[in-house]
């Protein structure tokens, strides 16, 4: 399941989504908002989910809480997002119901 489509269910739910089209674009964004939580996939052109990790946790929004999404459910790719400093981290295809979950957990 594609987190594209589950913004509207995220929406009914209360919160604000931002969407950006690549890495690159989702720091600038994470840079120039006060963001809550960031969702993020692994593989996006121009930075990696990884790189966006190490980006925040460098910036001021360095103790966002970060939901990392991918199909790669790899060990090491897992223990690489969680030593960089995610908070979780989700195989593709997911539940939007468990996302909503993980999502009001981090925002306690």
């Amino acid at each position: 399941m594609d987190f594209k489509n589950n913004r509207t269910q995220t929406e009914k739910e209360g919160y604000k989504v931002v969407l950006t089209r690549n890495g690159k674009e989702a720091i600038s964004k994470i840079e120039a908002e006060d963001i809550d939580l960031i969702i993020t996939d692994i593989m996006m052109p121009f930075a990696s989910g990884l790189e966006i990790i190490s980006a925040v946790r460098k910036s001021k929004n360095s103790e966002t809480p970060m939901i990392i999404l991918s199909s790669l459910g790899q060990e090491d790719v897992v223990v690489e997002a969680f030593n960089l400093g995610a908070n979780d981290f989700m195989v593709k295809p997911f539940s939007p119901i468990e996302l909503s979950v993980r999502v009001k957990k981090l925002l306690k």
